[in-house]
């Protein structure tokens, strides 16, 4: 997400400390309804943004995230998919801005096992917009690699070509 989006949400306004847990504001319909009667406050636009960063457009990354399932194939193996930035984003709480939700085919499929499993994917970012029921993206994701999240080790004397090292399992994509 571009820098001014990022941090508009980091910097909420002083506002959202007054709103009470459960009230009408507190509620997305409520979060939604204000980003139009405060078009001009940064954090309400950064809620829905779909500005992208240019330079992302074509570029190979390596990404962590959550997936929430869109489409699946005769067998249940999802074959489209939303990789957004926390658990529960999309089903149980709002969908993040546009900007921060990458849509991703697997032509062949993957299999999910459960929602709360964060994955790592590899390919290649696409600045396009995509529209679903569950919501919105600003990137796409053209597919190579998808491995379970581990966090990398920190230890400096750990030697990443060390195949005793790479604990992860690969999915087959295609």
């Amino acid at each position: 997400m571009p820098l001014d989006d990022l941090q508009a949400l980091m910097t909420p306004p002083e506002y959202l400390n007054n709103v009470q847990d459960g009230s009408d504001e507190d509620q997305i319909a409520g979060q939604l309804s204000n980003s139009t009667t405060a078009s001009d406050d940064p954090y309400q636009k950064a809620l829905t943004s779909r500005n992208i960063v240019e330079s992302m457009n074509g570029r190979a990354i390596k990404v962590p995230g959550f997936i929430v399932p869109l489409e699946f194939n005769e067998e249940q193996k999802v074959t489209e998919f939303f990789l957004v930035p926390y658990f529960g984003a999309c089903i149980h709480v709002p969908p993040p801005p546009p900007n921060q939700i990458i849509f991703v085919k697997a032509e062949n499929g993957i299999e999910q096992q459960e929602l709360y499993e964060p994955f790592w994917l590899e390919g290649v970012v696409k600045t396009e917009v995509s529209e679903r029921e569950l919501g919105t993206s600003a990137y796409t994701m053209e597919l190579h690699t998808l491995k379970p999240y581990e966090e990398s080790p920190v230890e400096e004397d750990v030697d990443p070509n060390d195949p005793r090292n790479d604990t992860t399992e690969d999915f087959d994509i295609d």
